[in-house]
């Protein structure tokens, strides 16, 4: 248990029945009455954020989790297949429990987020930034940089990302897993 003064970004809660991440929080202290904490949470299993207000002293269930890097090895079945670094052991994750899983390629190393006391997965991430390259896409014009035009990319996962006109196919580019967005050229 902990107290809900104690909350910081990156802190897990149980309450009624759901694991939440702590995202924001901010500690008030109004003129009159007594001070509080307003947080938002954002639920581990379907991703939504709420806005919850906490009385200081109001005693908390607090979940202990552990981030371990995990590679990713192959898909079977609607699940993905990752092996832990350090003790080889292999674990299937649901697709839908890892955050940028259309960029993933096999080797590639994300963290595995799980509660310490049941051992079981909360959720697993990818890093922010994953270079991939480009298998198809229409081919480019020099010097068509004037514009903001984007234009569809197939990636080496499979995925499609909008890239400038200027890319081509065989480039590497850098993509942001979480929203899928180009971020730049990487030579």
């Amino acid at each position: 248990m902990i107290n809900a003064q104690d909350i910081k970004n990156g802190t897990c809660i149980r309450m009624d029945g759901r694991l939440y991440f702590c995202v924001e929080f901010l500690h008030v202290k109004p003129g009159k009455g007594n001070t509080f904490m307003r947080t938002k949470l954002k639920d581990v299993v379907d991703g939504r954020v709420l806005e919850r207000r906490f009385n200081i002293g109001e005693k908390l269930e607090d979940v202990r989790v552990e981030r371990r890097p995990y590679q990713y090895l192959y898909q079977e079945g609607g699940d993905d297949i990752f092996m832990n670094n350090e003790t080889f052991e292999q674990i299937p994750i649901a697709k839908d429990l890892v955050t940028g899983s259309d960029f993933m390629k096999e080797g590639d190393t994300v963290e595995v987020v799980s509660d310490a006391s049941t051992d079981t997965v909360l959720y697993a991430e990818m890093p922010v930034k994953t270079v991939l390259k480009v298998t198809y896409t229409e081919p480019g014009l020099k010097g068509d940089t004037a514009t903001n035009t984007l234009k569809p990319a197939t990636v080496e996962t499979g995925a499609t990302v909008k890239v400038p006109l200027f890319i081509n196919e065989g480039e590497l580019i850098e993509v942001d897993t979480r929203d899928g967005s180009y971020v730049g050229r990487v030579k």
